[in-house]
């Protein structure tokens, strides 16, 4: 038997050498966070990169915090309005004293910016702004830029059609810009009723500008929005990657040059829905795919000691067979068959020219096809032709081919406090022929545009950027000029006042100017006011404003730009990433009041695309425990109107149905599990496993209606299967996607 006194000595030895061991498994880090000029920084977040290991240094910018790592770790120190610190601390048994110090970052004009009508996700964006990470692993997006975004105030949540639907304005009315440069195609081409997918990857972007209004003289031919995306320059490793989903494959790698100045890379993509769809029964009864493959490569050199020459080249197509009923007749059935190959190939440069000079210069160029063939078949599937109402054009053949290129400059002269002038012009060449039915017609233009704009200070706390934009159009033969203004003012320690306007131009899309090239530029007005508050990695943003269209496509009697339209609207953003630990949500509310007389409308209406009230919620949580992160997104939207618009005859246009869909309500969800497969090659790999549902509750969504030639039925415009489900596995070699996450949740 062993005595009670012996036991309580060897449980006290025993709780002594756990204690000791503890205590010798954690190191001690302390010391001080200063600014340029030896100023104490309160709330710096100081942290090893990779672990939950940090703190936030107290009001004297002190900090004190235990990590269990050990060995060479990399500490991160960061705060709003100063350039991220990084460097290596060998860790071992012996506490660490630092003294740490910040330099003001480049890009910060004394705490003063301006962002009136636009939305930063970069790498820029520090603390509760966006990121393209964040962008991209919202629930429910679908690795689609446009969907991403669609958790952002402004945005209308359209689940028929591709691209962005911003402030009462159409998605032909938002434009995307890769470093500079108009992405002329960046959806694969539309299809009746079914949203088609991004042909980019945002992972290859270290910045996202998503303007709603009053944005920079620099970009152009956007009258509603302008999405602005900023490619990486060189990546940080080499590294390979590669995911196999049911119905997806893609692979992908990047190259970085021992000397650390120049990369290569590449990528592969092949998609095909068949599978998928006679598990998960569709709506549309696809007869071919949907099927989409795509391939892209790239290259980076830095040229000089200030020069970055980048390029991309990327080729993109989708094949599309589908049948539905047709909505004139039960017994008839109507074929729609798209081909739709893309290239793209986009060249961008900068350097400095001296001192105080910079150049930011690219090329473009796009070549896309679209082949159509609609016809009208029988319960055999056999083509039928019937030579009245509705019918013959149910059987037609459109060819369309495109050729688009762009070049580009800007300068920019740099001034004292960060104040600086740009200036410069692109000019952009339209060559597109439409085949239908044995009908040719061609159009071409010589778009060309100069612009000038400046950053202004007009004292400590308020900030001016001034700017023009001129562009002429040689098939319009028209000139426009575009006045341009925003101002920041800042209230505060994180808040700030901005005020914005501008008047922005755009040509009517092609399928209106092969029926009528004697048209002129449409127009549009903003006003935007917003106030913007973004302490302690929780961030603020509420805004007003107001548009004001004119000159808008009308199609009836004839196409004309007699159309006209406003909208107006107050949104609002709430982003916390700092009250539960590990918990990362944002808020979003748009409220659009907006009508517009445009196309057939025989008057001013509420556009069928947009909702008066919408609402979204982004939530992520990453376990680091079970290196599992979890994405959850809800979105509500206001039922939309919808009309149906009879044309000709005595009566002109009138209205003969109208109402209200049912509201827009969807629940996503998206888990990804962690891990590495092979624990002992040399190449390690990254790792894991997803799975996740959209519209997880099976809402019936109803987006309008389709309706027959003779106004007696009308057919619902619905999702293509209540639900769409996902499950696969992907790698990444060489790169830690774990940090990604983890940043997610700071």
């Amino acid at each position: 038997m062993i005595s009670n006194a012996f036991t309580t000595k060897l449980i006290l030895i025993a709780g002594s050498l756990l204690l000791a061991l503890a205590a010798r498994a954690q190191i001690r880090i302390h010391g001080e966070v200063t600014g340029p000029l030896g100023e104490a920084i309160p709330g710096a977040h100081v942290r090893i990169k990779g672990a939950q290991s940090g703190t936030v240094a107290d009001s004297l910018g002190r900090f004190d915090f235990v990590t269990t790592r050990r060995g060479n770790q990399t500490l991160i120190v960061s705060s709003i309005g100063f350039k991220t610190h990084q460097q290596t601390l060998t860790l071992a048994d012996s506490a660490i004293t630092l003294s740490i110090t910040l330099d003001d970052a480049v890009n910060t004009l004394e705490a003063v910016t301006v962002s009136a009508g636009s939305f930063e996700a970069s790498d820029k964006a520090k603390g509760a702004s966006l990121t393209p990470i964040d962008a991209y692993t919202v629930a429910g997006n679908g690795g689609d830029i446009s969907n991403a975004l669609r958790t952002l105030p402004g945005a209308q949540q359209v689940g028929e059609r591709e691209g962005l639907f911003v402030r009462g304005g159409t998605s032909d009315e938002t434009r995307m810009f890769v470093d500079g440069t108009l992405m002329k195609n960046p959806n694969y081409a539309s299809v009746p009723g079914i949203m088609q997918p991004a042909r980019i990857n945002l992972f290859l972007f270290k910045g996202v500008l998503f303007n709603t209004g009053g944005y920079s003289a620099l970009y152009g031919q956007a009258m509603s929005s302008a999405l602005i995306l900023e490619s990486i320059d060189l990546p940080e490793k080499s590294s390979a990657n590669f995911s196999v989903f049911p119905s997806n494959l893609g692979a992908g790698f990047q190259h970085l040059s021992q000397s650390g100045r120049s990369s290569y890379g590449g990528g592969l993509a092949y998609s095909n829905q068949g599978l998928y769809n006679k598990v998960v029964p569709q709506r549309p009864d696809y007869y071919h795919g949907p099927e989409y493959l795509s391939a892209n490569a790239n290259i980076r050199f830095k040229t000089g000691k200030t020069g970055m020459l980048k390029g991309y080249l990327a080729f993109a197509e989708s094949n599309i067979g589908m049948r539905n009923a047709d909505t004139d007749s039960v017994a008839l059935r109507s074929d729609f068959r798209l081909k739709n190959p893309n290239i793209y190939v986009t060249m961008s440069y900068r350097t400095d020219l001296g001192p105080n000079w910079r150049l930011d210069a690219g090329i473009a160029y796009t070549f896309d096809k679209n082949d159509l063939h609609n016809r009208l078949l029988n319960g055999s599937n056999e083509t039928v032709t019937i030579p009245y109402g509705p019918f013959p054009a149910k059987n037609s053949d459109i060819t369309l081919r495109s050729h688009f290129a762009q070049g580009r400059a800007v300068f920019t002269r740099s001034f004292d406090r960060n104040q600086a002038l740009r200036f410069g012009g692109e000019t952009f060449y339209f060559h597109d022929v439409q085949h239908y039915d044995g009908t040719k017609t061609v159009l071409r233009d010589q778009l060309s545009a100069v612009f000038i704009e400046g950053d202004i200070h007009l004292g400590e706390h308020m900030a001016f950027r001034p700017g023009l934009r001129g562009e002429y159009s040689s098939l319009l033969r028209k000139a426009v000029v575009a006045p341009r203004a925003s101002l920041g003012y800042r209230l505060a320690a994180g808040s700030q006042l901005n005020l914005a306007y501008g008047v922005f131009y755009q040509k009517p899309e092609n399928r209106y100017l092969f029926q009528n090239q004697e048209l002129g530029f449409s127009r549009s007005e903003h006003y935007v006011l917003n106030y913007s508050r973004k302490v302690n990695n929780r961030f603020f943003r509420t805004e007003v404003y107001y548009k004001k269209y004119r000159n808008l496509v009308k199609t009836f009697p004839g196409v004309s730009l007699g159309g006209d339209g406003y909208a107006q609207g107050l949104e609002l953003f709430w982003r916390d990433k700092k009250t539960v630990r590990n918990l990362d949500y944002w808020l979003t509310y748009t409220y659009l009041d907006t009508k517009r007389n445009y196309l057939d409308y025989p008057e001013s209406i509420r556009p069928s695309f947009t909702s008066p009230h919408t609402f979204t919620i982004a939530v992520k949580r990453f376990f680091q425990g079970i290196s599992t992160n979890v994405n959850v997104s809800y979105s509500y939207a206001a039922g939309r109107p919808y009309y149906g618009i009879r044309t000709g005859g005595d009566a002109g246009t009138r209205i003969y149905d109208s109402g209200t869909a049912r509201p827009y309500n969807v629940l996503n969800l998206h888990v990804s599990k962690m891990m590495t497969f092979f624990k002992k090659s040399k190449f390690k790999d990254y790792s894991g496993f997803a799975f996740g549902a959209n519209n997880v509750l099976g809402s019936k969504q109803v987006f309008g209606y389709n309706y027959a030639y003779n106004g007696q039925f009308k057919t619902p415009i619905t999702l293509p299967a209540t639900r769409f489900y996902f499950v696969g596995v992907f790698m990444s070699l060489g790169i830690d996607r774990t940090e990604d996450l983890l940043d997610q949740s700071r």
